[in-house]
């Protein structure tokens, strides 16, 4: 079981990535955070689009459906491209730690070792699936800003 001070380590490598690939220049070099350790690499990947469109900070409230069916309250703040924060889930019954980055409308994030979702962000909704690590199963998802 991974312990509260391996995901803070894990989330800080992968949340100094996301800064990095979001701050891209083609005059300015970009160091790159290599991964502490293979739990790191469960996060969706971030990609080089344009920068975020919107500020996703605060509370969002939705509803997942698959293997696993509820609702979800998830709350965060942004800073750049990169997302930290947690969410609430219903069913099963949970409350994580969650980092991912926004680009342009893209969206990914997750929570090491557990789920990783992406999709789209449009306003105040954002869409996408997602992905039960253990299981490798997956589902769609659907949230507003609260």
């Amino acid at each position: 079981m991974i312990n509260g001070k391996t995901i803070l380590a894990i989330g800080v490598a992968a949340c100094a990535g996301a800064l990095a690939a979001c701050g891209e220049s083609s005059s300015a070099t970009t160091p790159t955070a290599a991964p502490t350790s293979s739990a790191a690499q469960t996060l969706p990947p971030t990609q080089s689009l344009a920068p975020a469109t919107v500020d996703l900070s605060g509370t969002w409230t939705g509803q997942y459906s698959g293997p696993f069916n509820g609702t979800f309250t998830l709350t965060w703040t942004q800073s750049n491209g990169a997302l930290n924060g947690t969410i609430m889930l219903s069913s099963p019954q949970d409350n994580l730690h969650i980092n991912g980055g926004v680009s342009g409308s893209m969206i990914s994030f997750g929570a090491v070792g557990v789920v990783t979702y992406t999709g789209t962000v449009s306003g105040n909704s954002m869409s996408g699936s997602y992905t039960d690590v253990a299981n490798g199963q997956s589902g769609s998802w659907s949230a507003n800003k609260s």
